[in-house]
């Protein structure tokens, strides 16, 4: 005989699951509350402006609006694709993208592992907050400190050198100084505030492994390889999969200070090409099929990165 279900193990009808869910929602009002803000932030900034995207599918004429401009179906990608410029820009996009992933993302980590091993938690204190600083201004203010720093016309490094005897390097206007300088600024402003995430990973590993390490006779160094980086290896994939995703996402504002007609043949990137193209030149439908396939590009890299992940055993972003 089959064993009879009891009514507490008999599936909820809809309006019993309905009545879950509210009495759920109040019995954690306040958390719901609380992340109102973010989900209305979603829907208006990133949700309701997906519709803005038909254009990419149309020749977009403003005083025709979105719904009487004539549809022209795949030739804004067409074009894109044919523009002599393409490969110019996918070419630099991922060169400094390369420069974030392999220079620019370890550095928060090692970052994570050297102030976890300070023992003095004013120090640390104190540290932390020096290299969180310059998250808090914006690129303008990091691009002019650099300008000052940088030009040739009393810039204190070219100062630097002429006083021992070089010449002065024009840093600004070299296309070969303009990917280190990108770098040396991404670091400089974010390293230190990406140490928040790893940080508060390294916390929650448990004592008692470190404990057991040191009595085995594991050198900090060893307790380091072996305990803690193994301990934020899931966020580390994560943080890697994101990362991913923003591989011809790298920032608008940034770049387009740094640019000029001396660096652009390896500065242009995606985000100023489409500012250009867009708000510019007029060029609207382009501009939002350029955009398009930018988030097309990064979601099927999320996609394959997460696949990637959880086929080597690690959790992934979903």
């Amino acid at each position: 005989m089959e064993p009879k279900l009891s009514m507490e193990d008999a599936p909820l009808t809809k309006a019993q699951r309905r009545n879950e869910l509210w009495r759920a929602i109040k019995k954690n009002k306040w958390i719901y509350l609380m992340i109102l803000p973010g989900i209305i932030y979603f829907i208006v900034y990133k949700y309701i402006p997906m519709y803005g995207l038909s254009i990419a599918f149309k020749d977009f004429k403003p005083y025709l609006g979105m719904q009487g401009s004539p549809w022209v179906g795949f030739d804004q990608f067409v074009r894109l694709f044919n523009d002599p410029d393409f490969f110019m820009i996918l070419r630099n996009t991922l060169m400094l993208f390369a420069l974030q992933l392999f220079v620019y993302f370890p550095i928060p980590i090692i970052l994570s592992l050297m102030l976890n091993e300070l023992r003095s938690q004013a120090y640390k204190r104190s540290v932390q907050t020096l290299i969180y600083i310059p998250h808090f201004m914006s690129w303008v203010v990091i691009v002019s400190i650099s300008f000052v720093m940088l030009t040739m016309d009393g810039g204190i490094i070219n100062g630097m050198l002429e006083a021992m005897g070089f010449q002065k390097i024009n840093f600004l206007m070299n296309a070969d100084t303009f990917r280190p300088m990108y770098i040396i600024q991404v670091i400089w402003r974010e390293a230190g505030w990406g140490t928040i995430i790893f940080l508060a990973a390294i916390s929650a590993v448990d004592p008692s492994l470190y404990e057991a390490a040191r009595m085995d006779g594991a050198t900090r160094i060893r307790q380091m390889w072996h305990i803690t980086l193994p301990s934020i290896r899931s966020v580390i994939i994560v943080l890697l999969i994101l990362k991913i995703g923003d591989t011809l996402e790298l920032g608008f504002e940034h770049i387009y200070l740094l640019l000029n007609a001396s660096n652009r043949h390896v500065g242009e990137i995606f985000d100023t090409y489409v500012y250009v193209a867009g708000l510019r030149q007029g060029q609207f439908s382009y501009a939002t099929a350029v955009g398009f396939f930018k988030g097309g590009v990064g979601l099927i890299l999320v996609m394959l990165a997460n696949k990637l992940a959880k086929k080597f055993g690690e959790e992934g972003v979903y």
